[in-house]
């Protein structure tokens, strides 16, 4: 039997969840344990590193890979933090060839009160990006429309995804010449231009928007010791989910566009497990000190944990040349 499953393994495609499907039957009901070892080294060298397994979270991983159309590189590394709950972190990396263009597509989605959202938002949320119809004519339009809609069908099913959210940092590169980026909450994405850092997203912080939270009948917390809170629970002004304050956030985007040239070298995107400990300019200045972005993702998730960041720690390196 795991023979035969080790043989389908050996030549599937990226993101081709029907072999997850198959193997997560052998995990559930196999006694060896060696198998699932073997089947959770495999799924890391898949695009996305958070398993579909049933009964199986991966609490930490890193990978890497690179366009087949140009020197872009990438790589990423996942750290579970030290709360005891699951992993809920996840992310995407990967290069796409749609239209007869060349799509990198990169994401940190950093969980709340469970995983089911950033799970859904792993799953669907570049697809729907990539479904609307004016996406390649008004990319910032359409992105804002996806995430919306996406948002949407999360609130719809939410007695399947229960009561959590997510934050979301989503970037496309564009034939290695045009990024888009855009983020809803605390997860931040860092562009490096000859080695200084610009910040791409907008941290959503409840006291940044204090007025269009209590606009919608709400109030932000400034408990002694705590962050500002919506409501005195979400430490974030936006968020997908979240269904029971959802009448007092908002989930429409930030989005910004940058084109890619000589300049550009790096751009990391990262949960707030990061940024709670490190600056900008000092990530940058971590990143581009090591030419190979895996090493350079898990540099950076140990040196979060160094400073003793308590968080999920989710990074992913782009490389753009060198």
């Amino acid at each position: 039997m795991c023979t035969l499953v080790w043989k389908e393994l050996r030549v599937p495609k990226l993101g081709d969840w029907r072999i997850c499907e198959r193997i997560s039957k052998f995990v559930k009901f196999g006694e060896k344990p060696w198998f699932g070892e073997v089947v959770m080294i495999y799924m890391d060298k898949l695009c996305c590193f958070k398993s579909q397994l049933s009964g199986v979270h991966s609490t930490s991983g890193s990978g890497k890979g690179r366009s087949n159309q140009g020197p872009i590189k990438y790589g990423f590394s996942l750290v579970k933090g030290k709360a005891n709950h699951p992993m809920e972190d996840f992310h995407v990396a990967k290069f796409v060839q749609i239209k007869g263009h060349d799509l990198g597509l990169f994401a940190i989605y950093d969980g709340h009160l469970g995983d089911a959202v950033p799970a859904y938002l792993q799953k669907h949320l570049f697809t729907n990006i990539l479904k609307e119809e004016e996406f390649w004519t008004d990319p910032n339009r359409s992105i804002s429309k996806a995430y919306e809609r996406t948002d949407q069908a999360i609130l719809t099913h939410s007695p399947d995804l229960g009561r959590g959210g997510s934050t979301a940092v989503t970037a496309i590169v564009i034939d290695g010449r045009k990024l888009w980026i855009a983020n809803v909450g605390d997860s931040r994405g860092v562009l490096s231009r000859g080695g200084q850092a610009i910040q791409m997203t907008t941290d959503h912080e409840p006291n940044s928007e204090r007025c269009s939270i209590e606009n919608k009948g709400g109030f932000v917390s400034n408990m002694p010791g705590d962050v500002p809170r919506v409501n005195g629970q979400l430490a974030v002004s936006r968020a997908f989910g979240d269904k029971s304050l959802k009448s007092h956030l908002r989930s429409d985007p930030d989005v910004q566009n940058a084109n890619i040239d000589g300049n550009t070298d790096i751009l990391i995107l990262a949960s707030d497990g990061l940024w709670k400990v490190m600056g900008n300019q000092e990530a940058v200045d971590i990143a581009r000190k090591i030419k190979d972005p895996q090493r350079a993702a898990k540099q950076l998730s140990a040196e979060a944990v160094n400073r003793d960041s308590k968080d999920d720690i989710s990074c992913v390196v782009v490389r753009f040349r060198g």
